[in-house]
């Protein structure tokens, strides 16, 4: 769990000081610094989408501990190497070694499972996204309050806490792979495209991954586009962009936590992804259009209102498929959400450069917001249409 929390505040621990510390590395506009921003987070999406299975496999083969603890030592050498960066290609050397590293998320659950019984692997594997969620809301807050001494302090203390934790791990970790359990590392387990192959076989439920893939799409533009947004349209400094950042994943871990069993068991699950697109696209709107800081952060719980579609849209589409089909949907849609993150801040970040950039047609910094709003739209549309005559 700590592994998997210090993963999440790696990313979270950073997200403040990027545009800052790109203009700084590369010069530049905070438009140019964006794209580069949008770069970086796919690069890092996409190395998490090809290594994840392959993590999976080596741990399989080589057993859980030293996946771990070798990844979190690579991981310490690499938040140092961010921290000395001194040209653009350097930190896009970091961001694909981070994703590598912080791939190793299936190596973490594989080892709760293998220390659980099986009646307790669905709520402990809750508590391994607990621990995600946690790393992810104190990051954030903690890297934009370590931006007061500098663009490169977030990274050098990320570097501390992975040192600590594979010191940790290599005190107290016990290695769960057994001979019995040891299995060879083969290349096609660990393809990471696999998973797409079941969106032909699953027809019953393709509208619906349409309206999951679109839904990610869209919601990624916060942490695609946050940071830039606030820098442009308010002149947020780095310690306000983690706060802001921390109150949309506090509100996202309350609504999907707690608010999500009262909205189903009133609305039903198709009336909840509707009232959850019906949010989304009110507060998207909001945000791109207001010019109140103040407006801006009340919007954003009610923007992570949205945060509600995805669990509901499962239930839908579980509930369409055989008992021995469900594995199959859920390699579907963890591919679907892996490929919309790796999609999204290329799109978000274009669109938001586009729109600041000193020969812009209008100056509209929450551009990406609209595009989401619209893509949001969509996913009702097709909601309405595909669950017509279903629940």
């Amino acid at each position: 769990m700590l592994t998997v929390m210090i993963d999440a505040m790696g990313i979270g621990l950073i997200i403040p000081v990027m545009p800052d510390l790109i203009q700084e590395v590369g010069g530049g506009t905070l438009a140019q610094a964006a794209i580069w921003g949008g770069i970086m987070s796919t690069t890092f999406a996409v190395m998490q989408f090809l290594f994840g299975p392959v993590m999976g496999g080596l741990s399989d083969r080589f057993g859980r501990r030293p996946v771990l603890l070798i990844a979190l030592v690579v991981m310490a050498l690499d938040y140092v190497l961010m921290a000395l960066a001194s040209a653009l290609w350097v930190l896009l050397l970091g961001r694909i070694i981070g994703g590598i590293t912080a791939a190793t998320q299936s190596t973490a659950t594989a080892y709760m499972a293998d220390i659980s019984a099986p009646h307790e692997r669905a709520a402990r594997f809750g508590l391994v996204g607990a621990a995600f969620g946690a790393g992810f809301v104190i990051g954030p807050v903690v890297g934009g309050l370590l931006a007061e001494y500098g663009t490169r302090a977030p990274f050098w203390v990320a570097a501390g806490l992975a040192s600590g934790n594979a010191l940790l791990g290599w005190i107290v970790l016990k290695e769960t792979v057994t001979d019995e359990t040891r299995r060879s590392f083969n290349w096609r387990r660990a393809n990471p495209l696999g998973a797409l192959r079941a969106l032909g076989r699953l027809p019953g439920v393709t509208p619906l991954l349409l309206v999951y893939f679109i839904y990610h799409v869209g919601f990624a533009v916060y942490p695609a586009v946050w940071p830039y947004f606030g820098k442009a349209r308010f002149d947020w400094t780095p310690s306000t962009i983690g706060l802001s950042l921390a109150l949309f994943g506090i509100s996202m871990a309350l609504i999907q936590g707690g608010l999500i069993r009262p909205v189903l068991k009133a609305l039903g699950e198709r009336g909840t992804v509707i009232a959850g697109h019906l949010f989304s696209i009110a507060s998207l709107i909001g945000i791109a259009v207001v010019t109140s800081s103040t407006w801006v952060l009340v919007l954003t719980p009610l923007a992570a209102f949205g945060g509600i579609i995805p669990p509901a849209l499962q239930g839908i589409m579980s509930a369409r498929v055989a008992d021995d089909a469900q594995g199959e949907l859920q390699g579907a849609l963890t591919s679907a959400s892996a490929l919309a993150m790796i999609l999204s801040p290329l799109v978000m970040t274009y669109t938001f450069a586009q729109f600041t950039d000193a020969d812009a047609p209008i100056y509209l910094p929450g551009a990406p917001f609209l595009l989401a709003a619209t893509l949001s739209t969509l996913g009702l549309a097709a909601i309405l249409i595909g669950t017509r005559r279903g629940s």
